[in-house]
This record gives C-alpha cells, structure tokens and sequence, in this order.
C-alpha cells in the first residue's frame, strides 16, 4: 500500500516534537504539504518526499555512494515506491537496491527518522522534471558486518565505506545523527 500524505504528517510531526528547533526550517515544506496532495510520487511538483538511509558499520563507518547524476557523495536514498508500506521501508529499500546490501543484514536504529532536509533539486528535462524540491526523510540503520553487492549502475557509480568523521565533512550533520539516534524500543 502507498505511503499516505496523512503518514508523511504523522512522521512529520513527531519527528518534531523531538527536534523543535528545526520547525523555522521545515515549515515551507509542512505549508505545502497542508496545501497539496500525493507527495508520496515523484511526479508532485513543487515538493515530493524521498527517503535516505544512514547505514553505520560497527559504530566507526559508514555506507555513501557516488550518485551518478548528481555527482555528488550522498548517502543511500531515492524516490518513494506505491509498494513501499512506510517511510522506513522505502529507505530500507533504497540502501539495498542501490548498494547491494543485503537487507537481512542490517537492522533499523530506531522508527524515528534521523534527519529531515528539504532541498531544491535541479531540473531534469530527460526525464520530465522541473527545478524542484526534495523532502528527504532519513533514518538510521546498523550492521555489524554487511558488505556492499551488486550498485544499482543505472544510478550510482560506487558506494564505499567512510570513517564517520570524513563522511560527515562530505555528508553534513545528519551523519552525527545517525550514530547519536536514539536506540529502537523492544
């Protein structure tokens, strides 16, 4: 079942009650999520959600990837899926069809995402879209031992290991998030 503009809210919201101080910055994107509809589709102009992935490797590495378009170092992540049950299903995803990563490998952080960013994404006329943001909603994962497969070619050109402190030179904030996330409740 498609994730709903109502889940989007409700993680959203919560996500919030734990990070008040970053309301200021996602308050243009809560405002057109108030006045649109089907932000679950990459077809939703101006804004659509994304889901990203911070997978950390016995608590000293983590997973990014060179994405092919962008040519930029990002982490694992990409655009939602009418098949994808929930936000972290959809990043779950994206981490293992773009990295390779075996999914019964890696276990969720916690339920809460670690990051969200909202971002404006360059125009892609080969592919029918217009300058347009991205409301990328990230979470953490962990592994003791996963090794990165098969990259999903058609959109990245690799994926490697980082020590948390470069990463999050090429990365942002949001890797200290991932190790600092709070653990998932049994």
């Amino acid at each position: 079942m498609a994730i709903t503009d109502s889940a989007i809210v409700g993680v959203l919201a919560a996500y919030l009650e734990l990070h008040p101080d970053e309301a200021g910055q996602l308050a243009e994107p809560l405002r057109l999520l108030d006045e649109g509809h089907g932000f679950a589709s990459r077809r939703t102009f101006p804004v659509h959600v994304t889901a990203g992935a911070l997978l950390v490797r016995g608590g000293a590495e983590v997973l990014l990837i060179e994405h092919r378009a962008y040519g930029l170092t990002l982490q694992p992540g990409g655009h939602l899926e009418p098949t994808d049950g929930t936000l972290l299903d959809a990043a779950l995803r994206e981490l293992s069809e773009e990295t390779g990563i075996d999914p019964t490998q890696v276990v969720p952080v916690s339920a809460m995402p670690a990051y969200v960013e909202f971002g404006q994404v360059p125009a892609r006329p080969e592919k029918g879209e217009p300058e347009h943001y991205h409301l990328d909603i990230g979470y953490a994962f962990a592994t003791d031992g996963a090794e990165v497969g098969r990259i999903q070619e058609s959109e990245v050109t690799g994926a490697a290991w980082y020590p948390l402190d470069l990463a999050e030179r090429l990365v942002g904030p949001r890797i200290g998030r991932a190790i600092s996330a709070p653990a998932q409740a049994d």
